[in-house]
């Protein structure tokens, strides 16, 4: 997501699967479920530490809500890029890395009870631009390849905006709740969509004979009915696919977040 002059793309780039009434629901959706665990937070939940690495919970949600705030406008997406490119150029971080930090850094100076208002609104904004942005940009490549696990592949801007960008606050979401106790009530038809399209992508990913059974609300059953079996539980799933957890097998197999 970076401004670094781009390579030159020898394979396809990685597409959403997902309609856009359901790439927007599921967007609208994620947003307001944020916005709702924001505010079942306790003060001391708010500085707990998180499994990301130098992130207490309110730092995690600063760029949940900075992620939101850059695509809700394109002189947004614009002044974060530029902001995260120079910073990645001059101290030769990963673009994403420097992105990050500054989303945390500019929503630093928040109260939580500002933060969490401010999630409530743009929310809904970040909705509209990113539908806006997917629609204009959706089938052309981003500008830089981007890591998966070991491995570096080209995305769509509609890849990014109808995917990504859903997934990212939803495993965010799981973090917080793994950090606070906070219970992340799933159900079907929003987790269990999201699950549905992480498996789905996942299968053409590892290129195995897999058969899965995910258990809870946002689980099922997808594969291969002769291939090897492997059960456990949809949100824990989701947590190895993105790197979270050390796996083996078709389970080493990342999947962006």
């Amino acid at each position: 997501m970076g401004t670094d002059r781009p390579a030159r793309r020898t394979t396809a780039a990685r597409a959403s699967t997902l309609d856009r009434g359901t790439a927007t629901s599921l967007a609208a959706t994620e947003y307001e479920r944020v916005a709702m665990l924001f505010e079942s937070l306790t003060p001391l939940q708010w500085r707990l530490p998180t499994e990301c690495p130098g992130w207490d919970v309110r730092a995690m949600a600063g760029h949940m809500l900075g992620m939101a705030q850059m695509v809700a406008t394109v002189p947004a997406m614009v002044r974060q890029q530029m902001s995260a490119g120079r910073a990645a150029k001059r101290t030769g971080t990963p673009s994403i890395d420097c992105l990050t930090r500054l989303q945390v850094e500019q929503n630093a100076r928040l109260s939580t009870t500002e933060l969490t208002q401010q999630m409530r609104v743009v929310g809904p904004r970040a909705v509209r631009g990113r539908r806006r942005m997917s629609g204009v940009l959706g089938r052309r490549t981003l500008p830089e390849l981007q890591t998966v696990g070991d491995q570096q592949e080209w995305w769509t801007f509609g890849y990014l905006f109808d995917v990504v960008l859903t997934r990212d606050p939803f495993m965010h979401r799981i973090d917080i709740s793994r950090a606070t106790g906070v219970p992340l009530d799933a159900t079907a038809d929003h987790e269990g969509v999201l699950v549905d399209d992480v498996v789905r992508e996942w299968t053409t990913r590892h290129g195995r004979r897999v058969r899965v059974e995910l258990s809870g609300p946002a689980g099922g059953r997808w594969g291969d009915p002769d291939g090897e079996l492997l059960t456990m539980d949809a949100l824990e799933f989701c947590r190895t696919l993105s790197g979270r957890e050390a796996a083996t097998g078709p389970l080493a197999q990342q999947v962006p977040f």
